[in-house]
């Protein structure tokens, strides 16, 4: 009995002592200060592709110096662009790959020549990278899943509440211009009941086609509902909205879906909306849907421009 008595409290110290290893050890790794051990730290901190960029620039600037990070991957729809810092002539590329999956592209720059050495450096901490970085983007990529329409694979509506929050708050902060367009194709219940929906569907995709191709670099388009559509003109005025809506119904007037021995189109009206100070996201879409809602009081294939309460009395601007 003594004897298994010691066998025991022998194993128990034994695991007394493991355990005191390992928090010493943990200890230890917490309160390394070198760029490895804080890297290691703090990628696995976020699954923010943005902040986790943040983070391994910081973290290779303490490892050697250079002068401009360029991080570059295409999330669904999107480009992400991540940069940091000044460039220089010099420069080094690299393709960021793991279990044969592309998770972007990444350049460093600057005045002087790399090194061999530092090239090993910065190829070890992007290996330090990788896997936090895979999930970063595949978190991106379930957000953006979240914020598009599945069939015409721009985004939705919820995406649209979230832009206009923040174009509300930016142009009240600084005096950013922004004008909202919502286009509503015309008659589109009947090009369903007559043709069906698969035809419908063609025209939805086709639609979001062309309204890509419509719009300049930096204005944005979202499925608003049904056959409704909305975009988004950051630095634009009402006249330069107008201008966009009217380009916008002819591109829509120009689709033609065959069916059979028909050629399927349809028309579009639009309400044209700038951001006025202090106005709610809310107040903003209302005005515009006002604009569309006269639209198709006029007869539809035509634009309006929305309302502006001046005191006791509306203008048009």
């Amino acid at each position: 009995m003594a004897g298994n008595n010691r066998t025991f409290a022998q194993s128990r110290a034994a695991d007394q002592e493991k355990l005191l290893a390992l928090r010493e050890a943990r200890q230890a790794w917490t309160r390394a200060g070198d760029p490895v051990a804080r890297l290691y730290r703090r990628a696995s901190t976020t699954l923010s592709l943005e902040r986790l960029l943040g983070i391994f620039s910081e973290e290779l600037a303490h490892a050697l110096p250079y002068g401009q990070m360029v991080y570059r991957h295409q999330l669904g729809y999107q480009e992400f662009v991540y940069t940091n810092g000044l460039g220089g002539s010099h420069r080094c590329d690299y393709q960021l790959t793991l279990e044969g999956v592309n998770y972007g592209a990444i350049s460093f720059n600057r005045r002087l020549r790399f090194a061999e050495e530092e090239l090993e450096a910065i190829e070890f901490l992007l290996s330090i990278l990788i896997c936090p970085l895979r999930n970063a983007c595949q978190y991106a990529m379930v957000e953006q899943a979240a914020l598009t329409d599945s069939l015409t694979e721009i985004p939705n509506k919820r995406a649209l509440d979230l832009e206009l929050a923040r174009d509300c708050s930016l142009d009240d902060r600084h005096g950013d211009a922004y004008t909202l367009i919502l286009c509503d194709l015309d008659h589109f219940k009947a090009v369903n009941d007559n043709f069906g929906h698969v035809i419908g569907d063609h025209i939805l995709q086709a639609t979001a086609k062309a309204l890509r191709e419509a719009i300049r670099d930096g204005d944005t388009i979202f499925r608003f509902g049904g056959e409704e559509f909305a975009i988004v003109l950051p630095h634009a005025e009402t006249p330069a909205g107008k201008e966009v809506a009217d380009r916008i119904r002819k591109a829509i007037h120009d689709i033609r879906i065959p069916c059979g021995e028909h050629q399927v189109r349809v028309t579009a009206s639009a309400g044209v909306a700038a951001h006025r100070t202090g106005e709610s996201p809310t107040q903003w879409l209302a005005r515009a849907d006002d604009a569309l809602y006269r639209a198709k009081n006029a007869g539809r294939n035509c634009t309006q421009v929305a309302h502006v309460v001046t005191g006791n009395r509306q203008a048009h601007m």
